[in-house]
């Protein structure tokens, strides 16, 4: 297993923390870890993610893999480490008060949503600059 695989199934570990501690589809926390912590484009980052949840998201999943949107081996990876982390951050949102678990939520939709804005802002502004096809 190379450095680029292990730190896939920390990624996917703490997708799957946050999955059970806070109650989200792993999804929500893939699809951020991804664009922005392994800087993937948003279509490859939402197919690697489906795959990753199977067997739920295996319905969503297969068009994204056919359309060649998927990362199969990060997939697997995550995975792996996410259904552990969700096993854990279940059992560790057992004894966190509701009021702190809500504040945890919201801190992480207000980080990812100000780091994934500013990311989007910056793309069109690029494409203004470049002449029309």
């Amino acid at each position: 297993m190379s450095w680029g695989d292990a730190l896939v199934v920390v990624a996917g570990f703490f997708a799957g923390v946050l999955s059970g501690f806070i109650g989200i589809g792993g999804g929500t926390a893939f699809v951020p870890i991804m664009t922005v912590g392994f800087r993937f484009g948003q279509t490859l980052a939402q197919g690697t993610s489906l795959a990753a949840i199977v067997p739920t998201a295996l319905v969503g999943g297969l068009p994204n893999i056919r359309e060649g949107n998927v990362l199969l081996g990060p997939g697997r990876w995550m995975g792996g480490g996410g259904a552990v982390g969700a096993i854990l951050g279940a059992l560790l949102a057992l004894y966190v008060p509701g009021p702190l678990l809500a504040r945890v939520w919201g801190a992480f939709l207000v980080l990812f949503a100000l780091r994934m804005g500013r990311e989007a802002w910056k793309k069109p502004a690029a494409a203004r600059r470049s002449p029309p096809i």
